[in-house]
């Protein structure tokens, strides 16, 4: 038994978007976005701007996710036809039975377009129905609003800031932190998602 409860070749998907485990050779399909839009990573405390930190950025995923911390993923989006971005459960808890949702980016043409809670919906089902886990945990960068939104509009609940408690690339930063319950995704988070896919 793998890390989370994944075997090596676990895939999520559904009628628009396919998630399957990111490869070192993912390099490629990722790489567009790396040098064209080095904006993305903006608020990343790993950033994947350019060649050489796209690479550090695809190690560092894979290297934690032998040591049963994480699993990353690359997102497909099956209308376009395309990759468009990563995503990765990371900070896995199994005494608590938590995880931490993150890491999760894609190129400008895939931002809203429904492609985000197509994934958060796999990914969000996986977490709580099949893992069976009690809480799932998302950070961000207390100034950006853009993901601080996006995650809201999922049926996030924002718990507070954790002020100055991590080193990003330019300095220190506060960090926002939403989750979901397991009750709340039954009761809520599941069907709002659900008609919204």
């Amino acid at each position: 038994m793998g890390v989370l409860n994944f075997k090596k070749d676990t895939t999520l998907e559904n009628n628009r978007v396919l998630l399957r485990p990111l490869l070192e050779e993912d390099l490629k399909h990722l790489l567009p976005f790396s040098i064209n839009e080095p904006e993305l990573w903006t608020y990343s405390l790993l950033p994947a701007d350019g060649k050489e930190n796209l690479e550090k950025y695809i190690a560092f995923a894979l290297q934690k996710r032998k040591e049963e911390d994480s699993y990353p993923f690359i997102v497909f989006d099956k209308i376009t036809q395309e990759y468009a971005g990563s995503t990765r459960f990371y900070d896995y808890r199994p005494n608590h039975k938590t995880v931490q949702l993150g890491y999760t980016w894609y190129g400008k043409k895939f931002q809203r377009t429904g492609l985000n809670k197509n994934c958060k919906y796999l990914l969000l089902s996986y977490a709580f129905d099949v893992l069976g886990l009690e809480r799932v945990e998302f950070r961000a960068d207390a100034t950006n609003q853009r993901s601080i939104t996006a995650m809201k509009s999922i049926g996030c609940n924002v718990e507070g800031i954790l002020r100055n408690n991590c080193t990003s690339p330019t300095g220190r930063r506060d960090s926002i932190v939403l989750s979901i319950l397991k009750p709340e995704w039954q009761s809520r988070v599941k069907s709002l998602l659900s008609k919204a896919i």
